[in-house]
């Protein structure tokens, strides 16, 4: 859920593809899978685009998948990391959600919608800690904008694997709704200089129930990085 202020080299893409799977009262919703290209402009800015396949299931009424709404964002870092001090990288990535998935079958928003974060980073031998957040533009019928902040640490423990977790929370997106604050455990597996394999569970802390009983994500991720991602 919470992003960091990395980017890909100039000329280097990142390649995901990713199955995400979520359980609340009543309902399901994922994405099975997205896929999310990563391409370095600049050593310091990166064009994203994220094409998913949703899925949402409401208990007796049956299971809908089909397109999402697809993001387009640009991720500038403008601070970059002090390697000897306490200075981390900051950046800040504006994401447009184009309504290119249906809303009536409950894949997507049907409707533009944004979000404007700012992420930070700093690495302390084999500890990263990462986060930061922002609004969410959210404009509609019932709809209000709303706030992610979230704040993840990950811990590498051979060249080979990585483990982390994160805790995040959201304020109410529609009217009526509650806020909700969440944690995700994860892992990743690096095979090589080119491919990671990411795993990572959790749930809402606050009304699970009616928002988050269970989410997971899995994720496959090629990448011309050479440092294991979130």
């Amino acid at each position: 859920m919470t992003d960091d202020p990395e980017t890909p080299d100039k000329g280097h893409f990142e390649i995901h593809l990713a199955a995400q799977y979520t359980r609340a009262q009543g309902a399901s919703t994922g994405n099975v899978p997205s896929l999310e290209v990563n391409y370095g402009v600049l050593s310091n800015l990166q064009a994203t685009v994220l094409v998913p396949m949703g899925m949402a299931q409401v208990n007796g009424v049956g299971t809908n998948v089909g397109f999402g709404d697809i993001e387009v964002e640009l991720k500038y870092r403008f601070v970059e990391e002090d390697a000897w001090g306490w200075r981390p990288a900051i950046a800040i990535a504006p994401q447009i959600n184009l309504p290119s998935g249906s809303e009536t079958r409950g894949l997507a928003a049907g409707r533009f919608t944004g979000f404007i974060p700012v992420w930070l980073q700093k690495d302390f031998n084999q500890w990263t800690v990462f986060g930061g957040g922002g609004p969410n533009i959210n404009t509609g019928p019932d709809q209000k904008n709303w706030w992610f902040p979230g704040v993840g640490v990950l811990r590498e423990l051979s060249p080979a694997w990585t483990v982390g977790g994160e805790v995040y929370y959201n304020s109410p997106e529609v009217t009526g709704q509650k806020n909700t604050m969440g944690f995700n455990l994860g892992v990743i597996y690096t095979i090589n200089d080119n491919y990671q394999i990411l795993f990572s569970a959790g749930r809402n802390l606050i009304n699970a129930k009616d928002t988050n009983q269970f989410p997971r994500t899995s994720v496959f991720s090629s990448t011309s990085d050479r440092r294991p991602r979130t």
